[in-house]
C-alpha cells in the first residue's frame, strides 16, 4: 500500500538513487542521445530535495509538489516526461489516502496512456513506456502476499532483457537504428534505478 507516509520516506532515496546513477545515466546516453540524462534526473533530484521540507501531508500534495519542482530543472524531453508523469499521478491522487496494489496499476496504466500522448512514444519502441507498462501488468498479476517493490524490479529487469536486443523507434536514438540493438535504453534504466531505489 502506498501513503502519504511512506512517499514521503521514498522521495529522499529516490533522490539519493538519481544522484548515484546520474554518471552511469550520461554514459548510456551518450550513446544514444546527448549524454544529459543523468545530469537532468540529478538536477531533478536536487531541486525536489530542497522540497522536501514543505512536502505537503497528502499523495495528492506530496507529487504535485515534486512536480513544480522536477518542472524547474531543465527543457529535456526526459525531464518533461517526468514531470507530466508526476503531475499525472497527482491528479489520479485526488481526495485518495492510498493506493493499493490494484490502485497502483491503474495509476501506471494512465501516466503510461498521458506520456504516449504528449511524447508520441508508442509501447514496442523501447522507451521508458515499455518499462512502466511492464510494471503495470506485473503488479496487476501480482499475488496479494508478493511485496510491490520486488514485484515492479523484477519486471523492470525483464523488460530490459525483453528489449535489449530490438532497436529504438523513437527519439534521438532512432537515429542510431540497428547500432541500438543490444543497448539498454538510458531512460529503462534509469526507471530500474528509480524502482530499486524505492
Amino acid at each position: 500500500m502506498l501513503d502519504a507516509p511512506t512517499l514521503t520516506a521514498a522521495v529522499p532515496r529516490w533522490c539519493a538513487a538519481m544522484h548515484s546513477a546520474a554518471p552511469e545515466l550520461n554514459a548510456l546516453d551518450g550513446r544514444l542521445g546527448d549524454a544529459d540524462l543523468g545530469v537532468t534526473l540529478d538536477k531533478c533530484a536536487t531541486l525536489i530535495e530542497q522540497a522536501l521540507p514543505e512536502l505537503p501531508d497528502t499523495l495528492e500534495g506530496i507529487f504535485k509538489r515534486c512536480a513544480q519542482a522536477s518542472a524547474k530543472a531543465s527543457g529535456s524531453s526526459f525531464g518533461t516526461l517526468l514531470t507530466v508523469a508526476l503531475a499525472t499521478s497527482a491528479k489520479r491522487c485526488a481526495g485518495v489516502a492510498s493506493l493499493d496494489r490494484s490502485d497502483l496499476a491503474a495509476l501506471l496504466g494512465e501516466v503510461v496512456s498521458v506520456l504516449s500522448a504528449r511524447g508520441g512514444a508508442s509501447l514496442g519502441d523501447k522507451t521508458v513506456l515499455d518499462g512502466l507498462h511492464a510494471i503495470q501488468l506485473a503488479l496487476a498479476g501480482a499475488s496479494p502476499e508478493a511485496a510491490v517493490r520486488q514485484v515492479a524490479s523484477s519486471a523492470m529487469r525483464d523488460a530490459l532483457d525483453a528489449f535489449r536486443d530490438q532497436p529504438n523507434r523513437i527519439g534521438r536514438a532512432r537515429m542510431f537504428a540497428n547500432k541500438t540493438i543490444g543497448l539498454d535504453d538510458p531512460g529503462m534504466v534509469a526507471l530500474q534505478r528509480m524502482v530499486d531505489s524505492l
